[in-house]
């Protein structure tokens, strides 16, 4: 595995297939998976790569673009609360995680679940951080 807090062009494998051995591009299927490209497509983003360490990076992107394509923007056509539940539920989170996410009681966080309580810019930033997805997915959206 790629340890991508001490990535540097120094260590940085130099061949696609030494990269492959040490994380290998695998269809991303959830968010653990989402998390661990996403890490490593960031730190190699950063650095001068060579031909073979761009044509890693790229498959790397790729996959997390698919999945950003296939699961949020499925997400951008629901409401905020809406969005919220299929975040926690994508997650295997059962809906009172989100009080505690929030650092809200659970009678708060069932009324921004059903929708009766609008998100607060605070639980917003909290949620996007968390689910690393954007900010606008939360905002209240002109049905039309």
């Amino acid at each position: 595995m790629i340890k991508t807090g001490t990535l540097s062009p120094k260590n940085l494998p130099k061949t696609y297939t030494d990269l492959v051995h040490h994380f290998p591009p695998r269809v991303i299927r959830d968010e653990v998976d989402y998390t661990n490209t996403t890490e490593v497509v960031n730190a190699l983003a950063g650095l001068k790569l060579n031909r073979e360490q761009e044509d890693y990076l790229d498959t790397l992107a790729a996959l997390v673009e698919a999945y950003d394509r296939e699961t949020l923007e499925p997400l951008a056509e629901l409401s905020p609360s809406e969005a919220v539940k299929a975040l926690l539920a994508e997650a295997g989170h059962p809906n009172e995680y989100l009080a505690e996410l929030l650092g809200v009681d659970r009678s708060t966080a069932f009324k921004l679940l059903k929708g009766t309580r609008n998100l607060t810019a605070d639980h917003i930033r909290k949620l996007s951080d968390r689910f690393h997805v954007s900010a606008d997915l939360f905002l209240n959206k002109t049905r039309g």
